[in-house]
């Protein structure tokens, strides 16, 4: 049986986990503004969780493109409180971040199982920290950052740039004792990517697993690839779309899916699991 090491926590493998998400931001691109008061975040974790989520990824910092600088303080200021409460839920918690500050408050303040860092660990000291700590960590690929990054997304071969990236970060992670157990990749949906890139990357999922050497986080939820698909401008109307997409990822061998609209997600991963 697979199993991912999460901090408090030992998650089975065998079906596809979903990741909930939640923004404590004003400026996220699908639920900014939504649960940046700490009574509107708890009670829409507790949603999450009834819904069906298996961890609750917290986020203090939109990294959508072309998003507005946010402090590390501030970012702090965001996330930390709301993982205090959480923490003494049985679930386990992730915390959506790229700087290696926050990451140490969170850890210090013990409320964190998993590490979910879009930069993969490359601020200075990210590694080290994380290496010593008792968490899970999903590393993330993106070409360029949040402000430049959809300008003119470049690939030779994206699935072996992408994969070849993965697995660079991933045996660096090895070598400073990262046990690989603790270990999820993240092929970036949308981070540096046109919508061909996100779309054969998609198809290669399996392969993309194998080049990495490590179980796939996917994230593709109410994006603006599926509003490119779709004609959907808003990403709260790409409910249709972001359930088909997690539901093609689940089928192509993903291990955790990180999705907005955990319960009809939660419901298609039911009705495909029920075929055997």
């Amino acid at each position: 049986m697979s199993v991912f090491a999460c901090g408090r926590f030992s998650l089975s493998l065998e079906r596809p986990l979903l990741m909930g998400i939640l923004n404590v931001t004003p400026d996220s691109f699908s639920d900014g503004g939504s649960y940046n008061r700490l009574d509107a975040a708890l009670a829409h974790a507790e949603r999450l969780l009834a819904d069906g989520a298996d961890i609750l990824d917290i986020g203090g910092e939109s990294t959508r493109p072309g998003a507005p600088y946010v402090s590390p303080e501030e970012e702090l200021q965001r996330v930390l409180p709301l993982l205090q409460r959480l923490a003494a839920l049985q679930v386990p918690l992730s915390l959506d971040t790229r700087r290696t500050s926050v990451m140490r408050a969170a850890l210090q303040a013990g409320a964190v199982d998993l590490i979910n860092d879009v930069s993969a660990l490359e601020d200075d000291g990210a590694l080290a920290l994380v290496a010593a700590a008792n968490v899970g960590i999903c590393l993330m690929h993106k070409q360029g950052n949040p402000d430049t990054m959809q300008q003119q997304p470049d690939y030779a071969d994206v699935v072996q740039e992408v994969g070849g990236y993965l697995a660079r970060r991933i045996e660096l992670c090895l070598e400073n004792g990262i046990a690989r157990d603790r270990l999820l990749a993240d092929p970036g949906f949308g981070f540096g990517k046109t919508l061909q890139h996100n779309l054969e990357l998609l198809r290669a999922l399996p392969q993309l697993e194998a080049l990495a050497g490590a179980p796939l986080l996917v994230g593709m939820s109410r994006k603006s690839m599926l509003g490119a698909i779709t004609g959907e401008p808003q990403p709260d109307q790409r409910l249709g779309a972001s359930v088909a997409a997690a539901l093609l990822a689940a089928q192509r061998g993903a291990k955790v899916i990180r999705v907005h609209d955990v319960k009809a997600t939660h419901q298609a991963l039911q009705v495909w699991q029920a075929l055997g």
